[in-house]
C-alpha cells in the first residue's frame, strides 16, 4: 500500500471536480483532502494507474500531479482526517499533528521510492 499526493488544476473546475473526486476516492482504501484540489490517497494501485483513470477528464489546459510519497514525509498544519472509501469511521492518520507552521515537506525522491 502506497500513499499518493494527488493535485490538479482545472481550467473549468465546475465541470470536472466532482467526477475527479469520485475517481480519487475510489482509488484507495483511505483518502484525505487537506486543500481544495489536493488529496492524499492510500492505494494498492500504481501512480500510472491512478493517472490513467483520471486523464480522460483532463483537457490541454488542465494539470495533474500524482506522486508517491514516503512514510517519512512530514505533514504540518494539515490536520489530515483520513476517511475510509466506503463510509467507514473517520480517523486521524498516525504521526500527524497540527502546528502553527503551514509547511508540507517530502523526503528526497530516493527515500520516497524506497518506502
Amino acid at each position: 500500500m502506497r500513499t499518493y499526493l494527488i493535485s490538479y488544476d482545472l481550467a473549468n473546475p465546475n465541470a470536472k471536480k466532482r467526477a475527479l473526486a469520485e475517481i480519487i476516492m475510489s482509488s484507495g482504501d483511505r483518502w484525505a483532502r487537506p486543500l481544495e484540489q489536493t488529496w492524499y490517497v492510500e492505494s494498492t494501485e500504481s501512480a500510472e494507474d491512478i493517472e490513467a483513470k483520471m486523464s480522460w477528464l483532463l483537457g490541454d489546459e488542465d494539470g495533474l500531479l500524482v506522486q508517491a510519497i514516503g512514510h517519512g514525509s512530514v505533514l504540518t498544519n494539515t490536520s489530515l482526517r483520513w476517511f475510509r472509501r466506503r463510509g467507514g469511521e473517520a480517523g486521524v492518520a498516525s504521526g500527524e499533528a497540527a502546528s502553527q507552521a503551514n509547511v508540507v515537506t517530502f523526503p528526497a525522491a530516493d527515500e520516497a521510492l524506497a518506502a
